[in-house]
């Protein structure tokens, strides 16, 4: 029993190699798209280093980074803690949940799958989780008190977001700094969807770690290793 749950580990681990390379491929491919061309990249973008100012930027380049530290870990025999993988592939599930459940819908004659866009909105996200998912079957176990570290970066995100519009105003479309559109419907209810944002970072963050429980889905042999 203990060597098949070695060699289920041995794929998961082969696997989680290969999605991280793919993650890194797409974040350079993203990169490309948001920083070295001047092609139209749809909704929520901006030329070169301004597409910094967008949360979906930081948290798929902050992605990519942490998908290069576990490569490099991995090639030399360590372990990289798990909680960085999960605060990555929770920020990119975020900017996915967002775009997917909230600014589409709200504005669905906005193209936010273009360009840069459909690797940062859609691609990268969802090869991140679904790389945790797996991982985290062949890991050390992340204590339920470290889960509400997946809010600082969304709540550090949103205190900037909000003091650049205090200090230097909304602004008119295009140039607005209220490039999401959050305070679109008043500064009450754009208090309540950042609050609503750092909420769903916990609870995304909750899900990956609790995804095989939650679809009743319980992988056999999953602590036989640990990354």
């Amino acid at each position: 029993m203990n060597t098949e749950n070695s060699k289920r580990n041995t794929v998961r681990w082969k696997i989680c190699f290969v999605l991280n390379i793919i993650i890194i491929f797409f974040t350079i491919i993203g990169m490309y798209y948001m920083f070295l061309t001047d092609k139209d990249g749809g909704a929520l973008t901006s030329k070169g280093i301004y597409n910094l100012k967008y949360f979906t930027v930081i948290s798929n380049i902050f992605c990519g980074g942490v998908a290069v530290a576990k490569l490099v870990s991995d090639i030399n025999g360590k372990a990289l803690p798990l909680i960085w993988k999960l605060l990555a592939a929770t920020e990119v599930g975020v900017t996915f949940a967002v775009v997917a459940f909230f600014l589409q819908p709200a504005y669905p004659d906005l193209d936010m799958y273009k360009g840069g866009n459909l690797y940062y909105h859609l691609l990268e996200p969802l090869v991140a989780m679904t790389e945790f998912v797996i991982l985290k079957t062949i890991s050390e176990r992340i204590p339920f008190k470290k889960t509400f570290l997946a809010m600082i970066p969304t709540a550090v995100y949103g205190l900037f977001y909000t003091g650049n519009i205090i200090i230097n105003g909304k602004g008119e479309w295009p140039d607005t700094n209220d490039f999401y559109g959050f305070l679109n419907w008043g500064y009450g209810f754009g208090t309540l969807i950042f609050a609503g944002n750092v909420l769903v970072s916990w609870i995304t963050a909750l899900i990956l770690l609790h995804f095989d429980k939650l679809i009743i889905l319980k992988v056999p042999g999953s602590r036989g290793r640990n990354m």
